[in-house]
Formats: C-alpha cells, sequence, structure tokens
C-alpha cells in the first residue's frame, strides 16, 4: 500500500474549483515538505506545487500561480492543492510526492525537481471539459 493517498480529482467544467488531498499514512508527516506534480497525456510530468514541513515555503509553477493554493494541515497528515478557475490546459494526472528537502531558500530549485522526492502516490485524475 502506497505510503501518500490522493484525492479529489474529478471531471469539471472550465472556470470550475477542485481540491485535491493527500494524506500521508506514514508517522513523521511533520518532518517533510510536499509537492504536487502532473502529466497530461503525451507530456513530461510538470511541478505544480511544493510547500515545505514548516509550511515557510510554498512554490508554484507559472501555469497555477495565483490560481492554486497549496497547504498543509499537520493534525490529520494532509497536504491539499487548492484549484481555482480550472481551464482545460489543467487536465492531468495530479501526483502528491513527499521530500526531505529543508526550509531553506536555497532549495527551492530542487523542491521543483521530482528526483527530490522519496514518496510519491499514485495520483488522482483532473479532467477540465465543457
Amino acid at each position: 500500500q502506497a505510503r501518500l493517498a490522493e484525492s479529489g480529482g474529478g471531471l469539471v467544467q472550465p472556470g470550475a474549483s477542485l481540491r485535491l488531498s493527500c494524506r500521508d499514512s506514514g508517522r513523521d508527516f511533520t518532518r517533510y515538505g510536499f509537492g504536487w506534480f502532473r502529466q497530461a497525456p503525451g507530456k513530461e510530468r510538470e511541478f505544480v506545487s511544493a510547500v515545505s514541513w514548516s509550511g515557510r515555503i510554498q512554490m508554484y509553477s507559472d501555469s497555477v500561480r495565483g490560481r492554486f493554493t497549496i497547504s498543509r494541515d499537520n493534525t490529520v497528515n494532509t497536504v491539499y492543492l487548492q484549484m481555482h478557475s480550472l481551464s482545460p490546459e489543467d487536465t492531468a494526472i495530479y501526483t502528491c510526492a513527499a521530500t526531505g528537502l529543508g526550509d531553506s531558500t536555497e532549495n527551492h530549485p530542487s523542491f521543483q525537481r521530482a528526483r527530490s522526492y522519496d514518496y510519491w502516490g499514485q495520483g488522482t485524475q483532473v479532467t477540465v471539459s465543457s
């Protein structure tokens, strides 16, 4: 069984909102930062957003900044990705991942790289279509 489990995906119309959840079944949730990646059909996986273990660092790709918000709730070992103003270009499988990267701003580039992450979920499908 995967350590990370995503939920919240679905089929929505353009302009709608969705909130994705990523629950970590591990016992050391607060030690990890988390990222969201997505992969659309025929495209490479791309970084979407990340939050550090403390929550102080929150990062977004240019394509989602201002529309998506990442957050974490340490009381329920869950990371959220709130998505607004969805467009067909947001259609993809969204996957969360856990990283041991620290809070340093020097790690900003590393949060965007898939190889920085130790654990991955299985993904949840988001489809935006009219």
